[in-house]
């Protein structure tokens, strides 16, 4: 048996477990069943199983997801669920792990709203770049919703209470069932055809999802993003979301809280205004006591005073001013001209053929005194040279040879100084006055 394929049951879990993860498929998995053996833990997670009448699957929903749930999962309920499929490693079984959870009744509703959501997500229709802003002060607003509903009512009563001096327009629109889409895009691109309008504001109120999905619908959404004039949403309740709001430059949380946002308070503007006001007088209040001390310190000026003794001054001082611009500007032509003086002076200096003859000036003078050093070196020298020569020629062996007398060098030119230095038969060289002597020794006379 080879060991080496005994697997311990941690690994075969793990492997089993990296498969799952592997498949891409099993990330994101809708699942439709029955709610069974439904348990919410203190810590907040959600434990249940989810079951068909052949199969059933163990699951878990973390507090992280299922606290958006805006139902209560009950043991019997029929629900879709989003999430993930993989391996409980203590346990060795595969679970599914739940992220979102819808009662069946709208479940494929909510796959078409997620499914349409991420494809104009992805398209950058809910960009913040692209939101264009509220005016601050709309002079007119188009309401584009039924006109039979409550919606219109508190969005013209809120309007009305907030900001009465802003024109309303309604725009009556089908707000549910088939035709309400084609009716909602075409009053949509009429307000913006027609370039008169600050603001536009559309929905209804509240419903269920069906109700309210004319507001999920694709081309009612591309029209509200491709308008020119800026849109509030104003779908539903405020737990209530439809893709509209997300493609929205602003979404209310209500049709009244679309007129809210859509203008402001009247009376805070005037609060506003009357503080500004104020503001303003106080302002110009501090500005004329300053400008008026400004011109009272004027007035007891000097200037005004005596202004003809400051004219004249000041003609005093021009006078100053002239004679002081007179003699810079000799000083400004004359300084210069006398520094282009020296400087052609020194130029004149420095010029190669002065430098030339400068150069020959001082080669001569060098000339002379090192001729001139030379020969009174020889004269120093010549007269201890003279008189060693005479001495050397006192000792000279020449002068013996002018008296007659000779020196014997043998072959290797030593002198013969003894008859012990020679033997018969050696040639030797005798030096005589004028010249040389070869001669060979016949025979050797000792004197004793």
């Amino acid at each position: 048996m080879a060991t080496q394929n005994i697997w311990s049951i941690s690994e075969a879990t793990r492997y089993i477990k990296s498969l799952l993860e592997e498949d891409s498929i099993l990330h994101n998995v809708w699942l439709r069943g029955e709610l069974s053996n439904v348990k919410l833990h203190s810590r907040g997670h959600l434990y249940f199983t989810i079951k068909d009448d052949q199969s059933r699957m163990q699951a878990v929903m973390f507090a992280g997801h299922n606290r958006y749930l805006a139902f209560k999962p009950e043991n019997g309920m029929k629900v879709i669920v989003r999430g993930e499929v993989n391996v409980y490693e203590p346990y060795g079984q595969y679970q599914f792990y739940a992220k979102e959870m819808q009662p069946d009744g709208i479940g494929s509703l909510y796959l078409a709203y997620e499914k349409l959501k991420a494809q104009l997500e992805h398209e950058g229709l809910f960009d913040a770049e692209r939101k264009k802003p509220i005016p601050i002060f709309p002079s007119r607003i188009a309401v584009i919703t039924s006109p039979t509903g409550a919606a219109i009512r508190d969005i013209v009563t809120t309007l009305k209470r907030r900001y009465p001096v802003t024109q309303i327009t309604l725009l009556p629109v089908l707000v549910q069932g088939e035709q309400a889409p084609g009716s909602i895009v075409r009053a949509i691109r009429q307000a913006d055809l027609a370039n008169c309008f600050d603001c536009l504001i559309v929905g209804r109120g509240g419903g269920s999802i069906e109700e309210l999905w004319a507001f999920n619908d694709e081309g009612v959404v591309r029209a509200i993003a491709e308008t020119r004039v800026p849109v509030i949403s104003a779908v539903g309740h405020e737990t209530d979301f439809t893709i509209s709001d997300f493609v929205a430059d602003l979404r209310a949380p209500t049709p009244t809280g679309a007129a809210e946002l859509a203008v402001p308070d009247i009376r805070e503007v005037q609060r506003s205004l009357q503080m500004m006001q104020k503001r303003l007088k106080k302002l110009m209040g501090d500005r004329l006591v300053t400008e008026t001390n400004k011109l009272d310190r004027l007035k007891r000026s000097y200037a005004f005073r005596y202004p003809e003794q400051l004219i004249r001054q000041k003609e005093q001082q021009l006078d100053g001013y002239i004679d002081r611009l007179k003699r810079s500007i000799v000083m400004t032509v004359t300084e210069p001209a006398n520094q282009l003086g020296h400087l052609d002076k020194a130029l004149n200096r420095l010029h190669p053929h002065i430098r030339v003859g400068q150069a020959r000036e001082r080669k001569q003078q060098l000339q002379d005194a090192l001729i001139k050093a030379i020969k009174q070196q020889v004269k120093e020298k010549r007269l201890p040279f003279e008189k060693a020569l005479g001495d050397l020629n006192l000792l000279s062996p020449l002068r013996m040879m002018d008296r007659g007398y000779s020196l014997a060098y043998k072959e290797d030119h030593s002198l013969v100084k003894s008859v012990k230095q020679v033997n018969s038969g050696v040639k030797l060289n005798i030096r005589v006055k004028d010249g040389t002597i070869h001669c060979l020794v016949e025979d050797i006379e000792t004197t004793e």
